[in-house]
């Protein structure tokens, strides 16, 4: 599985974050260990108070296992998964807590551990952490038979579709698939030679080279968002400069907004808003069901929680009335069978342990193969959905490229029918 950890400040926010269900079907804290709080936010208080006494700044590690996407990982794996990540980090035996995430018919892990060493009062250090965590991930892909990522083959080959937080938010705000538009930008890159050629190219598909501020050349789409090309066609900036020239020679980021807008008629305009509305009308039945499914699926995991809880304390309760009372109590522990009652009842309990945890297992399996088959069907609606805005934008960019739409009203008009045949 793909593991990414950093030292983290702030471990009261970091608690916050792991605990959003906005964004997640279910979170579930699996574990909170070598803490004096029995929930989340205690225990990251907890981290950050015992810092205070140290001159660390970054009090906690956090770290991510994420089994890749064709793949599913039991919770047993998730556990072994952080006990060999904490070997080999050297942070055996520190307080952690592990959070399991649920969503779009998927699990991952968090694992967040003190830095701190009580006894000394100092925070571990963790030098190379990032490489120790490449290989242990590698090791996990060979063990559980899943096919490797580009980044851990031997060749050290990577996907030039591979993209960074940032490009992945840049991309998801516009509710584009990031990996398409690095696409079009390196396809640009490739089969274009000068900025002439370049900007061309970007231009199918709605994308207007300009001038940056500090970021040299960048491409700006319709509505205006700036995508910085060195980032976007994994090119270094001085490649881009001798490719492309000096930037100067290009209209700033302004001027091609101003333009864009103006260029960019009333009715096209109500193109785009119109396209926006009946695509998030289409999805809203889909995000209806899963809102309902979730909320049943937690309903019936607070159901099966409790009843274990009330199982466990009869059985507690039977398991405590073994054990005899005033004289046979004395009798008892001097013949042995109290020390006997006692092991019996404590792998009674064990197996009680199992019990319950393979009984919330199945559940999840069941919900999970629930939620799968829905988001099956919402990444197609939305992937349908990312090629008709796709293609809408080409045709908005080839109107916006056109060098005067004055006297032009019968195309536009045809351009106009051409549009509205792709939203529907």
């Amino acid at each position: 599985m793909i593991l990414k950890g950093s030292q983290r400040s702030g471990p009261r926010q970091l608690a916050a974050h792991l605990l959003n269900d906005r964004d997640n079907d279910h979170v579930t804290v699996h574990e909170l260990r070598g803490f004096m709080a029995d929930d989340l936010y205690g225990a990251m208080a907890e981290a950050q108070a015992v810092s205070k006494g140290t001159h660390c700044k970054q009090a906690v590690f956090s770290l991510s296992l994420n089994p890749p996407k064709d793949g599913q990982a039991s919770l047993d794996a998730f556990i072994d998964a952080a006990d060999r990540a904490e070997a080999v980090l050297g942070l055996k035996n520190q307080p952690r807590a592990i959070v399991i995430h649920e969503k779009n018919g998927r699990r991952h892990a968090h694992v967040v551990w003190s830095r701190i060493d009580p006894e000394e009062m100092k925070a571990v250090n963790l030098p190379f952490f990032k490489t120790k965590l490449r290989d242990l991930s590698r090791e996990l892909y060979l063990e559980y038979g899943w096919e490797l990522p580009d980044g851990h083959k031997t060749n050290g080959w990577k996907n030039p579709l591979n993209f960074t937080l940032a490009e992945w938010q840049q991309a998801k705000r516009l509710d584009l698939d990031p990996r398409e538009i690095k696409a079009v930008f390196q396809s640009a890159w490739e089969r274009s030679d000068n900025v002439r050629s370049f900007s061309n190219a970007l231009e199918e598909h709605g994308y207007f080279l300009a001038k940056g501020d500090r970021r040299g050349l960048v491409a700006l789409d319709i509505h205006g968002e700036a995508f910085s090309v060195s980032r976007w066609t994994g090119v270094k900036a001085k490649e881009v400069r001798q490719k492309l020239g000096d930037p100067e020679q290009l209209p700033g980021v302004d001027q091609i907004r101003k333009t864009t807008q103006q260029r960019l008629s009333t009715q096209l305009r109500g193109f785009l808003r119109e396209d926006r509305a009946n695509k998030a009308k289409e999805l809203t039945p889909y995000l209806e069901a899963r809102a309902k499914m979730v909320a049943d699926q937690r309903r019936e995991r607070e159901r099966l929680a409790a009843k274990q809880d009330e199982r466990w304390r009869m059985e507690s309760k039977e398991r405590a009335q073994r054990f005899g009372r005033g004289l046979r109590a004395i009798m008892d522990l001097l013949t042995g069978k109290t020390a006997n009652t006692k092991r019996d009842n404590e792998k009674e309990a064990y197996q009680g342990l199992l019990r319950d945890r393979a009984q919330r297992e199945n559940l999840f399996k069941v919900h999970n193969q629930e939620r799968e088959l829905l988001q099956e069907m919402i990444d197609k609606v939305r992937y349908r959905q990312r090629q008709d805005r796709k293609q809408l934008a080409r045709r908005i960019a080839a109107l916006l490229s056109a060098k005067s739409m004055a006297g032009e009203e019968s195309n536009l008009a045809q351009e106009r029918h051409k549009i509205r045949r792709l939203t529907i």
